[in-house]
Formats: C-alpha cells, sequence, structure tokens
C-alpha cells in the first residue's frame, strides 16, 4: 500500500499542472492579481492551472545552479538512455530530466556532450508528439554548444522550453506537463543535493527544502490512471518522494544537516536511475 497522502500544499493544488524542470528554484510568494485577457496566452496557461509557480522558468534554474558552483560534473554526469521506454508517462519523465542534463552541460561547460543530448531530446520529443518545437532549435543548441557560446545556449534553451510549454497547452495534455516537470525536477534535486554535499552549508542547504513543491507532485502522481499509477516504476516513484518528504521533516530549526543532505542526494539519485533503467 502506498504511504499516506501529504498535507495538500496551498501553492500547489493537484488541478495545477506544468512546469518543467528544477522546481527546487521556484521563487515563493503570492500570485499576482493582474489579470491577463482572454484569447492572450497566459490566459490560456491560466485556464489550465498554469502559472509562474508551476511552470518555473529556465531563467530560475540557472540562476540557482550559478550560485551552488562549482558542480561535481565527474560526479553527476550520467550516459543518456540509449532507448527509450514505451510508456508515454515514463517519457515524459525521462525528457524532463534530460533537459536538466541540458542545464548540468552548460553550467559545467561540456563542448563533448552537446551532440549526443541534441539527438536524444529530438528522440523523446518525437515520443511525446513535439519533435517539430524542439527540432526548431535542436540545431542552434548543437551550433551554440560547438562554439562554447553557454550565454546564447542558455538562451536557446529556454526559447525550447517554451516551445515544448506551447505543444502541451495546446494538446491540452496537463497531466503529461506535470510528469515533464516531475522529471526536471528529481534531476535537478539530485544534481543540488550533490552540489550541497561537496561544499556543505546551512544556507546551501535551504535550496532543497521545497516542502510545498514536493507535496503538489506526490499529489499528481496520486491522480494517474491505475493502469499507470501500479506499474513498479510509478510505485517506487511514490514512494520515493514520500522517503525524501521524512528525510526534510526531520530538519530542526537550523534547517538541513549535511546527513540529510546526503541521504536526499541518494534518495533522488536512486530515483533518477529507476526512470532510465525500467524501459
Amino acid at each position: 500500500m502506498d504511504p499516506a497522502p501529504l498535507v495538500k500544499s496551498r501553492y500547489f493544488p493537484a488541478r495545477f499542472v506544468f512546469g518543467f524542470l528544477l522546481a527546487i528554484l521556484v521563487p515563493a510568494g503570492p500570485a499576482t492579481s493582474q489579470e491577463e485577457p482572454a484569447g492572450e496566452p497566459g490566459h490560456e496557461r491560466e485556464e489550465l492551472g498554469v502559472n509562474r509557480y508551476t511552470a518555473p522558468r529556465i531563467e530560475h534554474v540557472f540562476d540557482q545552479l550559478d550560485k551552488l558552483k562549482p558542480l561535481p560534473f565527474a560526479q553527476l554526469w550520467r550516459e543518456l538512455p540509449a532507448s527509450s521506454p514505451t510508456r508515454r508517462e515514463q517519457k515524459g519523465l525521462i525528457f524532463g530530466g534530460l533537459i536538466a542534463d541540458g542545464f548540468l552541460i552548460v553550467t559545467a561547460e561540456k563542448q563533448d556532450r552537446v551532440d549526443e543530448l541534441g539527438r536524444v531530446l529530438i528522440r523523446e520529443a518525437r515520443g511525446l508528439g513535439v519533435a517539430e518545437r524542439v527540432m526548431r532549435h535542436s540545431a542552434s543548441l548543437t551550433d551554440l554548444g560547438r562554439a562554447g557560446n553557454w550565454t546564447a545556449m542558455r538562451q536557446e534553451l529556454i526559447a525550447t522550453q517554451a516551445d515544448v510549454e506551447q505543444a502541451m497547452i495546446d494538446l491540452r495534455d496537463e497531466k503529461m506537463a506535470a510528469l515533464i516537470s516531475l522529471g526536471g525536477w528529481l534531476r535537478g534535486l539530485e544534481m543540488g543535493a550533490a552540489a550541497v554535499e561537496a561544499r556543505f552549508s546551512p544556507e546551501r542547504a535551504s535550496v532543497l527544502a521545497q516542502p510545498e513543491l514536493l507535496n503538489y507532485f506526490v499529489e499528481e502522481l496520486n491522480t494517474l490512471p491505475p493502469l499507470v499509477a501500479h506499474t513498479p516504476v510509478f510505485k517506487k516513484l511514490r514512494s520515493g518522494l514520500h522517503e525524501i518528504h521524512s528525510t526534510l521533516a526531520q530538519s530542526g530549526p537550523s534547517g538541513l544537516q549535511l546527513a540529510q543532505v546526503r541521504a536526499i542526494h541518494e534518495q533522488a539519485r536512486d530515483l533518477d536511475l529507476t526512470l532510465r533503467q525500467n524501459h
């Protein structure tokens, strides 16, 4: 039996879906009260429950990774999946993780990893039905990476994310959008925890403590169709997220300690590997 559902988040109700990656970096604060006119892209996003809390922008991801430099690239890098899983829901999780891998490549400025990432992203995007959106940017991403123009490659990743996000909105596939977000968040949590573990301080550890966001993802997993929710991958995913939540709950007034950061790193890495290995 799965663990009991976590307390609902006031910022991340279950109907709110989408987000693309490393959501540990979402800025906190109340939503703006300014409304956008009907028919505008922002209005459509709000109709689907897509807002600036559930769709963290890549800019925030890069900003936070910059603060956690140096990233232990040799420790964090893993071989990209050689094949794509058959289940579409798992494709979404893997796609989000691949985008996070792209952040790692850019942050560590690894030119030799760019070509393969572009190929795998297109393959996974094809399985999600958004290959056209990704192919618009893949050649540019590759060229910029080969040239070592990392600032421009960051901007191209931002544009790629925006195109895929719009494609999901067009398809009205909110659940898949949430899974893409979860895949990116998990990979980001793994990277962030490893960076904090390598150079620990309470201030650096504080970026990992996002219980409301974790609740949001648990809620989303609880709404999956039974045929998906009861597969081994998704059972382990739910269980693993509850383990991460338990570790976060152990932090006292002084925040996360090194042992807890190490546990979060191991838990996130285990889940990320599960997503990659269970094809």
